[in-house]
């Protein structure tokens, strides 16, 4: 059995889509923010050194790093279902958006959020100008700059196909989920992005999805 050790309001609920897509059955393990920092509970050390979440256990083997747990889940469970053909074009695209989610579509919306805190950051009120300033001067000098170029591309590759690869969903679709709807919920600017919106409500309106949610609990994007 496939145990999910599953932080609240984090990238895990794309694993457990996954599963439910799959039909693959699978036990969760629970864990609570802090309420003051929002991080990670130290419990999660005790499963994998870097204390991050998702981590999964399958028989003893353990997995981090959600986009390595999801090719992991399609290699071993998906008997060729939500990956395109190996050297086909539509596999290219697939290999690029499990990557590009993490490694180019989080970080610019990392940064937003590090600005965002600057800015609300509990310091003496002759301090508070000087650290608006700081935030606002990293917004407009970099993060913003970063956001609408991400954002405008993946727009305009939503105009291709119905989703990412192709007309099929695919495991790259679930991987970018989470990049997709923090950038509606938290960066600004998304919602006249009407294709990135509207794969948003697909995702949304999914049967497994739901399904993940309801196991899940409630998914609050932070920021």
């Amino acid at each position: 059995m496939i145990t999910v050790h599953h932080l609240e309001s984090s990238r895990s609920q794309r694993v457990l889509w996954l599963l439910e897509e799959l039909g693959v059955p699978y036990e969760i393990v629970r864990y609570a923010r802090d309420p003051k920092t929002m991080l990670a509970p130290p419990e999660l050390e005790r499963v994998h050194p870097l204390g991050k979440s998702p981590v999964v256990d399958d028989g003893g083997r353990i997995l981090v790093e959600s986009g390595a747990i999801l090719e992991y889940l399609v290699d071993h469970y998906g008997d060729g279902r939500l990956r395109p053909p190996i050297g086909t074009p539509e596999h290219d695209r697939y290999t690029f958006f499990m990557h590009y989610a993490e490694g180019s579509a989080m970080p610019p919306l990392l940064l937003k959020l590090v600005s965002r805190r600057i800015r609300s950051a509990p310091v003496p009120f002759f301090v508070k100008p000087i650290t608006r300033k700081i935030a606002d001067q990293l917004d407009r000098s970099f993060i913003d700059q970063q956001l609408a170029t991400h954002f405008d591309f993946v727009e305009a590759e939503l105009g291709k196909s119905t989703w990412l690869t192709g007309e099929t969903l695919t495991a790259a679709d679930i991987q970018m989920s989470f990049p997709l709807e923090l950038s509606l919920a938290r960066a600004g600017g998304t919602t006249t992005r009407p294709r990135i919106a509207a794969f948003v409500a697909r995702i949304h309106e999914r049967e497994a999805y739901q399904r993940a949610l309801a196991r899940g609990g409630p998914f609050t994007l932070l920021g």
